[in-house]
């Protein structure tokens, strides 16, 4: 990664890990604006590969500084990893600093610093510095650790980089938009259906082929070959994280359409007050700037690129929305 010379000495908050790491990058972007995009933890998963799903537990102002409290699920040695970490935010200094809290095995503590400093010439220089600790100080464990530390900080930065340098070029590349029905049954029914994908093929006309692993209760990987109406299969994979509590499901394509840098995705269930439910597909999606030129052809607009993703992936989800009204109405008149 391209490093440069800063205009002043970093400080560098101290470590609590015996195995400490540093990665950087130079970013042609002002250092403000880098910030706002490590501060911003609800747009990480359309800006960090690895990262599917971030809640915030307890929240503050990311660009008037003080502490938050994080869990996220990002992947790691291609397996989905979840923990819980408190940031601290000092925007006056372009320095966020995490401890996990709750870590996942074999971690048994990591923790970090982002460093964002201005450059003479007018770049920025990001810097990331983790210190971690295996369980046992194994050192198996403490091998497999450095690996996805090193693997996802690169992919990280990388990705900072270019959100950073996309500019604003990125508002008309990111959109989000949704799909909704109301629903005459019980929510679980609902959630049932959308939660065992591995039914879609029997269930929906638009899916040709689905394979699901479940690593762990409410961790999914999903490869889909889903049926386009001029009979052609496209293949996606997915990641998604389920919460049977609350009833809403969350998913990250890990494998996208050549029109897309990003896609993420939410299905939700919404009691109402006259008993019946609203149920929702969310999308939001970046589009790869290039990828629509090969896709669509050189002369397409990015408005007419939204449209058309937009058109593919609502017809899709809205009959995933029909058919899972279907089945819900339909057990509820079981009842």
């Amino acid at each position: 990664m391209a490093t440069t010379a800063t205009t002043e000495p970093r400080k560098i908050p101290p470590a609590t890990g015996p195995h400490l790491t540093e990665h950087s990058i130079s970013v042609s972007a002002a250092p403000d604006d880098v910030y706002r995009l490590v501060a911003d933890v609800a747009g990480w998963p359309q800006v960090f590969g690895p990262t599917v799903h971030v809640e915030v537990l307890e929240e503050a102002d990311p660009f008037a500084g003080g502490e938050q409290l994080l869990r996220i699920w990002a992947v790691a040695n291609e397996q989905v990893r979840t923990w819980t970490s408190r940031r601290v935010l000092d925007p006056a200094a372009r320095v966020i600093t995490f401890r996990q809290v709750v870590s996942a095995a074999p971690v048994a503590a990591m923790g970090g610093t982002w460093l964002i400093e201005p450059v003479e010439d007018g770049t920025t220089r990001v810097v990331l510095l983790h210190d971690y600790r295996a369980v046992d100080d194994d050192p198996q464990a403490e091998a497999l650790i450095e690996r996805a530390v090193d693997r996802n900080s690169l992919a990280e930065l990388t990705a900072l980089k270019n959100a950073a340098e996309r500019g604003e070029d990125a508002a008309g590349l990111q959109f989000t938009f949704s799909d909704s029905v109301t629903v005459a049954g019980a929510a679980g029914d609902v959630y049932a259906f959308l939660d065992r994908a591995e039914m879609w093929p029997e269930r929906l006309p638009h899916v040709a082929r689905l394979d699901l692993t479940e690593e762990e209760s409410g961790i999914q990987h999903i490869d889909m070959d889903t049926r386009s109406s001029d009979g052609s299969i496209h293949n996606t994979a997915s990641v998604r994280v389920c919460f049977e509590d609350r009833k809403e499901i969350v998913y990250k394509q890990l494998k996208v359409p050549v029109a897309m840098r990003v896609h993420t995705g939410r299905w939700t269930i919404e009691p109402l007050d006259d008993g019946t439910l609203t149920v929702t597909s969310w999308h939001t999606v970046v589009l790869d700037h290039e990828g629509v030129r090969t896709a669509l052809g050189p002369e397409v607009t990015l408005a007419k690129a939204r449209n058309l993703v937009r058109k593919a992936l609502g017809t899709n989800s809205s009959t995933t929305l029909r058919y899972a009204q279907q089945f819900a109405e339909e057990a509820h008149g079981r009842t």
